[in-house]
């Protein structure tokens, strides 16, 4: 396998260059690269926190006949394609056999080259544009991508509300938004329909103006890929300007933080995710319990014990790492890079099967929700895939 051999002389070339990390006689280490702060510290937090449950439930894992202490080397990217590589930095220095993350492609996007050059496999959990695995052998991933998202998300719009105008609303200079307003566009405009869009800046809050131009342009659809932060505000906007067109979204708005900006407001919402609550009782009645078990935690997942598709799904990018590691025999980064094409893992979120062409995982399926705005709970739509 082409792919495969690339990856292992590029292991080789990585050990020469590099010196093996050093690690306590019984701990293996594990970098969680994630947003704590910043426009996705809400998702980044939830997704930790996923990680966190994981390893409370198996903090050991056992190499080669001897039991290691799993230890979580945790670092706040801030949600910053500029400060994200020195928390990166700092993961390697600390001698990390594989690092997971990040909430936010564009963040992923920015580190990738510090875990290349460092000698560190890195593992997405739901960083969904395609330049973060593209072209590399170190950057893996267990979500599925915004080409394929976008897709679904398209193909709803047709079904569920004829849509035959959307209007596409994107942050300038976010590469998840921007990436994801892409797809999803070029597969609406595949399907006959016409495309309205417009991007706001970094740091915008008022978000009036472009309400009013859906509106004005009788969008059957508005499409917003954006933070949750920005999203709240698009709701609350939304609302007051009496908007009654249904409000479409990617994973980003899988949050809590969403359902309680749409509690009590007439809006529509439906967005795309990884899980939805009651696909796994065991794992939901157990990540609730850890949720509330926990001051902490429970701020950490906005206030509420409510199951976040990115929790569920960092969950599962912790057993992954595991699996690699056992795979490998070693803690060495560049035998868990190596390991980890072969891996295969049945999570709460699917099966985990890495592909040989850029280690994406095999995913064809969506979850569909909608925001039940009088009980602030998800409601399950359907499954949605691509025909």
């Amino acid at each position: 396998m082409k792919k495969k051999l690339m990856s292992v002389l590029m292991a080789a070339a990585m050990v020469a260059a590099t010196a093996v990390p050093t690690f306590a006689a019984d701990t293996v280490k594990i970098g969680v690269y994630e947003p704590a702060s910043g426009d996705n510290g809400a998702g980044g937090k939830q997704e930790t926190l996923g990680i966190q449950y994981a390893n409370s439930l198996t903090p050991t894992v056992e190499i080669d006949g001897t039991e290691y202490n799993v230890e979580l080397d945790i670092v706040d990217n801030e949600s910053s394609n500029d400060k994200g590589p020195s928390a990166a930095s700092q993961l390697v220095s600390d001698g990390v056999s594989i690092v997971l993350g990040s909430y936010g492609s564009g963040v992923s996007i920015a580190a990738s080259d510090i875990f290349k050059d460092g000698g560190v496999p890195a593992m997405g959990v739901t960083c969904t544009n395609p330049q973060v695995t593209q072209g590399n052998t170190h950057y893996f991933r267990i979500c599925f991508l915004d080409p394929f998202q976008g897709t679904v998300l398209a193909n709803f719009a047709n079904e569920k509300f004829e849509a035959k105008k959307a209007y596409v609303l994107t942050k300038l200079g976010d590469d998840y938004s921007a990436g994801l307003g892409h797809y999803f566009s070029k597969a609406f405009e595949e399907l006959g329909g016409e495309v309205i869009a417009e991007t706001f800046p970094e740091g915008n809050s008022d978000f009036a103006s472009y309400i009013t131009s859906a509106k004005n342009a009788e969008a059957d659809v508005f499409f917003a890929p954006v933070s949750t932060e920005a999203a709240a505000l698009i709701i609350e906007q939304a609302a007051s300007q009496g908007m009654e067109i249904p409000m479409m979204a990617g994973d980003t708005w899988d949050s809590n933080v969403i359902l309680n900006a749409a509690k009590g407001k007439d809006v529509q919402i439906y967005v795309t995710t990884f899980y939805q609550e009651g696909g796994n009782a065991e794992f939901d009645e157990g990540m609730k319990g850890y949720i509330n078990s926990d001051s902490t935690a429970k701020a950490n997942n906005g206030g509420d014990d409510t199951i976040a598709a990115v929790s569920a799904m960092g969950f599962d990018a912790y057993y992954v790492a595991l699996e690699a590691i056992k795979a490998a025999g070693s803690a060495d980064p560049a035998a868990v890079n190596e390991a980890l094409w072969n891996v295969e893992y049945d999570g709460v979120c699917g099966k985990v099967v890495f592909d040989s062409e850029n280690g994406d995982a095999q995913r064809d399926t969506a979850y569909v929700k909608t925001a039940n705005t009088e009980s602030g709970a998800w409601e399950f739509v359907g499954e949605q895939g691509i025909n």
